[in-house]
């Protein structure tokens, strides 16, 4: 089994891509897509429909509910069932999305955890300034008010004993794929903010108000996927405070703000790892590499 993974910022063309190369590749497809997880948020994940799929075999969609959990450990998890399915039926593996976290620890790995999460037992701003006086390395990255990555670091300050900084040097991460191959797609900034105009253009079209107003009706607003590119703005507009032009223009601007976030992220990431090229000069890179 040969496995890559397609990168670059979102409305790049990585789907149609790793579909298109799935298809003459032998190959199996896991997507990093953080939004395509959740069952029943199609238009607003841009997710592949089952007749764009082309039979090909996909992990990584709709594989939870909006209100369910869906974090790094279920997405290796998720990888490990892709990894099994490709080897039993002798397939490639294709990785393809924009979640770059996910990918970095695929590649670089993540040390073992200290098990279950203690409670916080003082205010959360107390327990900051604590762990940022022991360990301002590792805190000087989390926000005061980051409740999340404060409880896994003052878990691990209370289970082990150890800084978190400390209990990484012992613990160090086991790559998990770290021959992975990338590729990344690349466009010119202007050329992609139309990419983008159009794709937010499709999405209002194929009915994402609608789509919107059932998932609040079923699920609220509470669940993380609700905070969403798209679905906020939608949520904004039904609130009255976006007309149906400003709906449009203000997906597509924080749609381009995440994209100039995924290319800083996998320009700092992953640079040197990866061939960087347009889309129809990608296609022979990858399958030279699948040796077809």
């Amino acid at each position: 089994m040969k496995q890559i993974a397609i990168i670059g910022s979102t409305a790049s063309g990585k789907t149609a891509l790793s579909i298109e190369m799935a298809q003459k590749a032998n190959a199996i497809i896991l997507s990093l897509d953080s939004l395509s997880v959740y069952k029943e948020i199609d238009i607003a994940s841009a997710k592949p429909t089952v007749e764009e799929r082309a039979g090909i075999t996909h992990f990584g969609i709709d594989e939870v509910y909006p209100n369910e959990k869906f974090d790094v450990v279920e997405f290796l998890t998720c990888y490990e069932r892709a990894k099994d399915y490709a080897l039993k039926n002798n397939k490639n593996l294709i990785i393809v999305g924009g979640t770059g976290f996910y990918l970095k620890i695929l590649i670089e790995g993540i040390s073992k955890g200290v098990g279950e999460d203690v409670v916080l037992d003082k205010p959360l701003d107390e327990i900051h300034a604590l762990l940022f006086k022991l360990d301002e390395t590792h805190m000087e990255k989390i926000a005061s008010n980051d409740t999340y990555r404060i409880t896994k670091a003052y878990s691990i300050y209370k289970k082990s004993g150890l800084t978190p900084t400390n209990y990484f040097k012992a613990n160090p991460p086991t790559p998990i794929a770290p021959d992975l191959e990338l590729f990344e797609i690349v466009w010119d900034r202007e050329e992609l903010r139309e990419r983008i105009s159009l794709r937010t253009n499709i999405m209002i079209n194929e009915g994402i108000i609608d789509e919107v107003i059932y998932l609040e009706k079923k699920y609220g607003r509470k669940p993380n996927a609700m905070s969403s590119i798209g679905i906020a703005e939608t949520l904004l507009y039904l609130d009255g405070r976006l007309n149906k032009k400003e709906l449009q223009e203000k997906i597509s601007t924080n749609t381009a703000r995440l994209a100039k976030r995924q290319s800083t992220f996998n320009r700092n990431q992953f640079n040197g790892r990866q061939t960087s090229n347009i889309i129809k000069n990608l296609n022979s890179d990858i399958l030279k590499y699948f040796s077809i």
